[in-house]
């Protein structure tokens, strides 16, 4: 590893080159570099490198309990990770991606049970949420899923070792996108709970828009329609004002087109509403689904930059 190292530049040190096979890192590279033309085919060949990478992690110190409900509807599910002896431990909660319109809590049984599991070997208590999805679930629906979820947790998370007063917020992509409307947007009719005290927003959609060259537009229209007037009312970058929390804001440098951008834009603007620049970082390397997928590997640069600013 260090001979390997070595040989790096400085800006390459925390580049997943480093914790690949070199076969798997030509993988990597090749569907980086043309990420948009194909997100569905290339997400997949993801999951395929880092699958096996997140079933090799030894979490026998961890208990898993699957499939609590927290709310009425079939998807109204969490699951809660619990390291070995917890008591009053800080709660990260895990909201996953799928363009508003797919996804899950547990893609395979690795992918995103690998965000929780990773944190619960830190000593936390990791959660991770299920919700409603569009088109039949519309805006503010995951908002709305969230704060029944945080009030669950807060309810009864210290019945599984955590501290309902330290709860963490973690978004990835549309999560992102739900978990900075639910703290941020008075249009979505909830209010924060009391017990939040950080978030981190992963490659999060945080402008709603239909752009022609958006990949998702037609996930984002069947969440939030097409009206432009809408969509800007409804971005959560448009109510950074209201941000009242640390948050970490993270991309990938492979990004779904324009998330970037939008993590950057919400990003300035935080800063200029709270006075001081966010903690903010381009996962170098990484693409929109790995920038998650490689969390409970031998990677975890980000982690730890998660756990700094926790921290701070």
């Amino acid at each position: 590893m260090m001979e390997k190292r070595s040989r790096l530049s400085t800006a390459a040190v925390n580049s997943p080159e480093l914790y690949l096979s070199p076969e798997d890192w030509a993988r990597l590279q090749a569907v980086n570099i043309r990420w948009n033309d194909d997100i569905v085919a290339h997400r997949a060949v993801v999951l395929d490198i880092y699958g096996p990478l997140v079933r090799a992690a030894d979490n026998s110190a961890t208990t898993v309990s699957r499939d609590l409900p927290y709310g009425e509807d079939s998807r109204h599910r969490l699951d809660i990770f619990t390291p070995a002896g917890a008591e009053s431990r800080p709660v990260l909660v895990f909201m996953h991606g799928g363009a508003f319109t797919r996804g899950s809590k547990s893609v395979d049984g690795a992918i995103y049970d690998n965000v929780p599991l990773w944190f619960a070997r830190q000593g936390f208590v990791g959660v991770n949420i299920e919700y409603r999805l569009a088109p039949a679930a519309r805006f503010p629906a995951g908002a709305q899923d969230l704060a029944l979820a945080v009030q669950w947790i807060a309810d009864n998370i210290g019945d599984h070792g955590g501290d309902p007063r330290k709860i963490i917020l973690m978004g990835h992509s549309a999560g992102g996108c739900h978990v900075a409307s639910y703290l941020l947007d008075p249009e979505t009719g909830v209010a924060p709970h009391d017990s939040i005290v950080a978030a981190i927003v992963v490659s999060g959609r945080l402008r709603l828009d239909v752009r022609p060259g958006n990949p998702n537009a037609n996930n984002v229209a069947a969440y939030c329609g097409d009206d432009p007037a809408v969509l800007e009312r409804c971005s959560p970058v448009n109510h950074v004002a209201n941000a009242r929390w640390p948050m970490l804001i993270a991309i990938a440098e492979y990004e779904n087109r324009y998330l970037d951008a939008y993590g950057l834009e919400f990003a300035s603007r935080l800063g200029d509403a709270q006075g001081r620049a966010p903690w903010f970082v381009q996962l170098r390397g990484h693409n929109h689904t790995s920038a998650v997928a490689h969390f409970n590997t031998d990677e975890d640069w980000f982690g730890r930059h998660i756990l700094a600013f926790l921290k701070s």
